[in-house]
C-alpha cells in the first residue's frame, strides 16, 4: 500500500504519543525480535520501535524490518521508529483520502 504524503503526516500525529512497543537491542535484528514486531503490527497497525545502534546501523536496521514485515516507514527521529502496516482482515486506523 503506498501511502501519500497527507496520510503518512496524518500517521505521524498519531504516533507522535505511543510508546515504543518493541526494543531492538545490542543483540541487533533477531528472528524473535521480527516476530514481536510482526504482532504488534498485526495487533496495532501503527507502531514505534526504538532502535539502540549507532545512526546507519539504525538506517539499515529500519530498511530491513520495513523490508521484511511489508511495513510502510512513516518517520525516524533519533532512535524511534515510526511504521505502520495495515491490517486486511480488521483495519483499525482510519487514514485521511489521498
Amino acid at each position: 500500500m503506498k501511502l501519500s504524503e497527507s496520510q503518512k503526516r496524518h500517521l505521524r500525529g498519531l504516533g507522535h504519543h505511543l510508546k515504543p512497543v518493541v526494543w531492538v537491542g545490542q543483540h541487533g535484528l533477531k528472528d524473535n525480535v521480527l516476530a514481536e514486531i510482526e504482532q504488534a503490527l498485526d495487533s496495532h497497525e501503527l507502531i514505534k520501535v526504538k532502535i539502540a545502534a549507532d545512526r546507519d546501523t539504525r538506517a539499515e536496521m529500519f530498511a530491513e524490518i520495513c523490508a521484511r514485515t511489508g511495513a510502510d516507514a512513516i518517520h525516524s527521529i533519533g532512535q524511534m521508529v515510526i511504521m505502520f502496516r495495515r491490517n486486511k482482515k480488521a483495519p483499525k486506523i482510519a487514514l485521511p483520502s489521498a
